[in-house]
């Protein structure tokens, strides 16, 4: 049965088929059987016909650009009428040519969906074994279509090949299963359609099921199994394209299997609403399905025209452009490109749920073998009916009856360990409607949703069922404000819920110790909070406020103060979620990008958090948030950051903040001690060398690092060699050391930090350390292009030499950055992040912090570090954070004389210096 193109009302303006056709019986008369200068004409022809239907498809689309489903079918149309063409072109009026061949259109240009760049997939069948003339033909016709600019994927195959190829390979039974007529011999189609269907569809529908949801999870997880990577896959995404027409697949074979009962066949070849017909869903669904549908293959128009190839992957540098060609406008605190992968993630949530509504009716059906309803009796739960461990409800009318049971259903299947029917599970969704603010503020609902916060059970897993029924947005509108919300950045791997509903997720995972490798002190501490509510309610709501006009942390301070009361929290618990929310980057932000052995960094914080509970809950929160972000973003190195603040502020509580310089010098002494203790020298040899280092720098470093560099400065002087550098991996921070002695001069740190740059490397952290005597003392912390540690071998020692080169005879490496250009996997360049520059005279007794945002490149922090060479500084530390595309770099520097930088002027011409750096301006040294 043919796809209908009547929904296509501008059809003449996409090709003029019989003006076309005229014009190729012209060409064919006036060649008078010249085949080549005939086949020219034909090619140009069509070719030109080709370019001109597919702009008048794309300025059909620009003026309505959500039209997708118009767009799929336009394509599909004109490739139709070329190959009809292309084929009159060959044959001419010879109908004897159509015997004993048919030309198919299979896979989705037989459904009818094509996109610009879709590949052409034709069939060509024959009921026997083809004359040498129509191979001809068909070689001739292939030739064709790829000269007038068509991507032809094509097969030859006879009735009985079909067949047999058909029963074994589930590749080509689903092509097959979207088999369109298009030219020739009409009887042979309908006698193949009667074919496929008895021979090949009879009797193997729960074959068919069982292949296709095999298909289904093998593809998902090949393309990362969450519907809310923010930059998705939208052909074989989960949610995406492919989900749709596997389910239209399904639905459509288990049709054709019913039909296959029948002597006479009423659809051969079903095009339209195959699951309702199939009876998997209803007719609203349906509707839902279409509107998916619909929605993507927009997408998916503008995406092929606007890349000008066969892209399928949504990645950071065509989605701000698509949400301008799909007419998306900034507004409410959300740019335009967010407010596009909002929509579009809702879609594949859509699609989500459509898909677990027909699998379940699959099982309902018995394609699949699950639990089912049963006569038995059920018992009663709470008030809900439960049958062989799920809650089933079967009047339709339960939930508008007492809609308070739409959120006790799931605290029901919460504290007693229950699955929830899907059935049940698509009556809820249906229902959430009856959500209002009497039910949002009835205290039973509240009480309810607490309990998945105070019982010791795993909260994620019904939050996320929850979530994907639309309930918890629906009973909390914030919350459903940041439903498929995602933030435009290269940092955040997942939408601000399913980020949320992770974190919990992780949180769990540390208080039952299994993950205690990842997070030791993490499992440590939980035992000995005395707020888990508290803790497990502020990462519920730490980013409820994304994507608002305003600070999401203050903002979502000021929800949760509304919201816990609700939820049945005291004044005091209120007030504890409300600061953590509130300050939970503070943690963060301290450890990634300031000095820790800085005693202002620590007393300051220490402040900020004030009792030894907070700074529990805070560092628990950190955690979870951290390594929710996404894949690999938690690290050894964040870990022994996050861990050496924990320990400093703890102790600074413990002392009282006004006692923390005397423990200071406690803990400054007792390092000593151990160094000593690892070294096992004598006295003579090891007294000197503490009157030569600073107090910092036994406060800054570890252990074996502090071992490491004495070993190495003792080395170095009895060698009477003036500079020493040095090498080794570091296998739990994910990094490599590189220690650097040599006798300091200005500018020594921007020098190694281009030689490091130049040579393949990024450094994650530098700790810079001048001796009493003027000798530098420097560690640090580098990772490869890949962010993976850089092993010993030839790139180590590369490495090594350039930064021994640049520090000993001033080679620039300001030429060879300047030719750098980002790693091929870098995509950067999508985004814009506009630097700043802040100055901080408070957070340091003894130096000026400035810090740097801006766009992270290659050498960026060569350029900077250049800057404040250039404006006369010294740098005490420098200290390396980035978050995706955006880089923050926090220099602890003062003037030369060792003071810090106050005088105003100067400071506009430092920020002034280091904007231009950050902006990729021209950087030399003067």
């Amino acid at each position: 049965m043919p796809v209908s193109f009547s929904s296509l009302a501008f059809q003449p303006q996409i090709i003029d088929y019989p003006a076309v056709k005229k014009e190729i019986a012209f060409i064919k008369k006036a060649a008078a059987g010249d085949r080549l200068s005939e086949y020219r004409a034909v090619s140009h022809l069509l070719k030109t016909a080709v370019v001109k239907g597919r702009e008048v498809i794309a300025e059909a689309l620009t003026r309505r650009p959500h039209q997708g489903r118009i767009a799929a079918l336009s394509y599909a149309y004109l490739t139709d009428q070329i190959i009809k063409l292309g084929f009159y072109g060959m044959v001419g009026d010879d109908e004897s040519t159509t015997t004993n061949l048919t030309i198919l259109a299979v896979g989705g240009y037989g459904r009818g969906e094509m996109a610009l760049h879709s590949d052409v997939d034709i069939a060509f069948l024959s009921r026997r074994s083809p004359r040498k003339a129509q191979k001809n033909l068909i070689e001739s016709l292939i030739s064709l279509l790829w000269d007038v600019g068509l991507r032809v994927s094509q097969s030859h195959r006879s009735l009985s090949d079909m067949v047999k190829m058909a029963k074994k390979d589930i590749t080509i039974r689903t092509a097959l299963l979207e088999s369109r007529y298009l030219i020739g011999d009409e009887l042979l189609f309908q006698d193949a359609s009667t074919r496929f269907i008895q021979k090949v569809v009879a009797g193997s529908g729960r074959d068919f099921v069982a292949a296709k949801l095999l298909e289904w999870d093998e593809r998902h997880l090949a393309r990362g199994d969450s519907r809310y990577l923010v930059e998705p896959h939208l052909k074989e995404g989960k949610g995406g394209l492919r989900d749709l027409q596997s389910l239209f697949w399904i639905a459509k074979y288990l049709y054709l299997e019913k039909e296959a009962r029948h002597t006479v066949l009423t659809s051969p070849i079903l095009t339209d609403y195959a699951l309702v017909k199939a009876d998997l869903i209803d007719g609203h669904e349906a509707k839902r399905f279409r509107r998916c549908e619909n929605f993507l293959w927009a997408v998916r128009c503008h995406l092929h025209i606007m890349v000008k190839r066969p892209e399928e992957r949504l990645n950071f540098d065509v989605q701000r452009s698509l949400a301008e060609k799909m007419g998306y406008r900034s507004k409410s605190g959300k740019s335009a490109v967010e407010r596009f992968m909002h929509h579009y993630f809702l879609v594949t949530k859509m699609v989500g749920n459509l898909a677990a509504l027909f699998i379940d009716a699959l099982k309902v059906n018995h394609y699949l073998k699950a639990k089912g309803r049963r006569s038995a009796i059920p018992r009663q739960i709470d008030g809900f009916p439960v049958i062989q461990g799920q809650i089933v409800v079967e009047d339709d009318a339960f939930f508008r009856n007492n809609p308070t049971s739409l959120i006790t259903l799931f605290s029901v299947a919460y504290r007693h360990k229950l699955d929830i029917h899907p059935l049940t599970l698509r009556q809820a969704g249906r229902d959430a409607r009856l959500i209002d603010e009497d039910l949002q503020n009835n205290p039973i609902c509240n009480a309810a949703f607490l309990t998945f916060f105070t019982l010791p059970y795993n909260p994620a897993p019904i939050l996320k069922i929850m979530n994907n029924t639309g309930v918890l947005g629906r009973f909390i509108p914030d919350f459903g404000r940041i439903v498929a919300q995602m933030q435009f950045d290269m940092y955040h791997h997942y939408t601000v819920d399913e980020h949320a509903i992770r974190a919990i997720d992780i949180l769990w995972q540390i208080e039952n110790n299994k993950a205690e490798e990842a997070y030791p002190l993490g499992s440590m501490l939980f035992k000995q909070l005395n707020a888990r509510l508290v803790l497990y309610m502020a990462l519920f709501l730490h980013d409820i406020a994304k994507g608002r006009e305003g600070s999401h942390s203050i903002l979502g301070s000021e929800i949760a103060l509304r919201l816990c009361p609700l939820f049945g929290l005291t004044p005091a618990e209120t007030t504890l979620v409300a600061w953590l929310v509130k300050n939970h980057l503070l943690m963060s932000h301290t450890a990634f990008q300031r000095d820790l052995a800085d005693a202002k960094t620590i007393t300051d914080f220490a402040h900020g958090v004030k009792s030894p509970e907070r700074l529990r809950l805070l560092y628990l929160l950190t955690l979870a948030d951290i390594s929710a972000v996404g894949p690999h973003v938690w690290n050894s190195w964040k870990n022994q950051l996050l861990t050496s603040l924990y320990e400093a502020s703890s102790q600074c509580l413990l002392e009282g903040l006004t006692g923390h310089g005397a423990g200071r010098r406690q803990r400054i002494e007792n390092r000593q001690n151990d160094v000593n203790e690892k070294l096992g020298w004598n006295e003579d040899l090891f007294q000197p060398l503490l009157k030569r280092l600073p107090d910092d720098y036994w406060f800054s470093e570890q252990t074996d690092v502090i071992a490491a560099n004495m070993r190495q400065i003792v080395a170095t002087d009895n060698a009477k060699q003036s500079i020493s550098v040095t090498g080794h991996e570091m296998p739990a921070y994910d990094a490599t050391m590189i220690s650097l002695y040599a006798i300091d001069h200005p500018g020594f740190f921007y020098r190694i930090s281009g030689a490091i740059h130049a040579t393949g490397g990024n450094i994650l952290d530098a700790r810079i350390h001048t001796t009493r005597d003027g000798m530098a003392m420097d560690n640090l912390l580098i990772q490869n292009s890949q962010g993976e540690m850089i092993k010993s071998g030839d790139h180590l020692n590369r490495m090594m030499q350039a930064i021994e080169d640049a520090a000993t005879s001033h080679i620039r490496s300001s030429n060879k950055l300047a030719a750098m250009r980002p790693p091929l996997f870098w995509r950067g360049g999508a985004f814009h992040v506009e630097p700043l520059v802040f100055i901080d005279n408070q957070a340091s007794d003894r130096f000026t912090v400035i810090e740097v945002n801006a766009q992270d490149r290659p050498a960026l922090l060569h350029d900077l570090g250049c800057a404040l060479f250039n404006a006369r500084l010294t740098i005490s530390s420098a200290h390396i954070a980035t978050y995706g595309e955006r880089a923050v770099d926090v220099f602890y520097v003062s003037d030369l004389f060792a003071h810090k930088i106050t005088n105003q002027n100067r400071l506009k011409a430092i920020e002034k210096r280091l904007l231009a750096a950050a902006n990729a301006a021209q950087v030399t040294e003067k």
